[in-house]
């Protein structure tokens, strides 16, 4: 396949950067970062990187003027950006809409102006949730039901991508990937909060009873499949990506206690999260079987331990974060 110039939105975020990561070490094509750098995205997170192969561009994807320009001198255009914290998105949903729906428009107009491929990297949140006992997984036929300002922004966002499909010809694909899980990820979220708490000598906090599954999926499993969607994948399509990685919300606060040589009893209940969606489980058949693609991290508790040594040895990356994240949630009494 000859050299693409690519376009990541949202790329000096944690899933984002995953995805510069993945591109640069498995392909020769070269990359510009566009960030608006808020609080959840890092220089730092591209800095090892070659200059010559990826440009990092601070400014708004809903800024049409900024867009306009990177979009034209791209060959695909690979949108992670988003506002995607749920607490956040309970407390002031605005930025949510800017950023999700109206960047995600302006993406598309630029897009459609200018003929680049487009991928739209979505959330499993969009379908709601199922129930503990319910057998059933996320597919792609799924209805949408939102449950969070942050999950009916995605799902209005992956609409407007599927409308330009169908009313102007964009070349677009979409995936709705599960939680992910890895190195670079911002302290806020729940996997790092617990990690980090646990090397300042905090004892974790799980939101009720803890009962919640996610469907687990390490961020470089992310980016080899939407790599792979952006090789192979349809236009029109949506691609679910999961790793077969379901947990409950205790199973993996304990499993962090046990890596981390403390007793997986050592945390404490807080009062649960307004909508907390029950269960989320991914049925990535298609991807799979049409596409080729399979994960290579199958066991999450070793993916778990790499991710725990990877905030041990890079203090210096979440430091900075970490004094006004728990200064947040104390307010909440999370």
């Amino acid at each position: 396949m000859s050299t693409r110039h690519l376009l990541v939105t949202g790329g000096a975020g944690f899933i984002g950067s995953a995805f510069v990561h993945h591109v640069i070490a498995h392909t020769d094509d070269t990359v510009t970062v566009l960030d608006k750098l808020t609080y959840a995205g890092h220089r730092s997170s591209l800095e090892d990187l070659p200059s010559r192969r990826v440009r990092l561009v601070v400014g708004d994807v809903a800024d049409a003027a900024t867009v306009e320009p990177l979009v034209a001198a791209a060959d695909a255009v690979v949108h992670f950006a988003a506002e995607s914290h749920n607490d956040n998105s309970l407390s002031d949903p605005s930025p949510f809409l800017q950023t999700n729906l109206v960047g995600t428009y302006t993406l598309l107009e630029a897009v459609r102006r200018h003929g680049a491929r487009f991928h739209h990297i979505s959330t499993d949140e969009v379908y709601g949730d199922l129930a503990l006992d319910d057998p059933d997984r996320f597919t792609e036929t799924t209805p949408y039901n939102p449950s969070s300002p942050y999950s009916a922004t995605k799902a209005g966002s992956d609409l407007l991508v599927r409308a330009w499909v169908r009313s102007f010809g964009v070349q677009a694909t979409l995936s709705n990937c599960s939680n992910n899980y890895g190195p670079r990820q911002h302290v806020e979220k729940f996997i790092p909060r617990q990690i980090t708490n646990l090397i300042d000598g905090i004892r974790p906090r799980l939101y009720g009873a803890g009962a919640n599954v996610r469907d687990w999926i390490h961020a470089e499993d992310h980016s080899s499949a939407v790599l792979r969607i952006l090789e192979a994948g349809e236009s029109g399509r949506t691609y679910l990506i999961g790793a077969d990685g379901e947990k409950s919300n205790k199973e993996v606060v304990e499993l962090i206690l046990r890596l981390m040589g403390r007793p997986d009893d050592d945390y404490d209940h807080v009062t649960d999260r307004p909508g907390h969606d029950l269960r989320y489980a991914i049925d990535a058949t298609a991807l799979r079987e049409e596409l080729g693609w399979a994960p290579r991290f199958r066991d999450f508790e070793a993916g778990l331990a790499a991710t725990i040594d990877w905030y041990r040895e890079n203090e210096g990356w979440w430091r900075p974060q970490k004094a006004a994240t728990e200064a947040k949630y104390q307010l909440t009494g999370q």
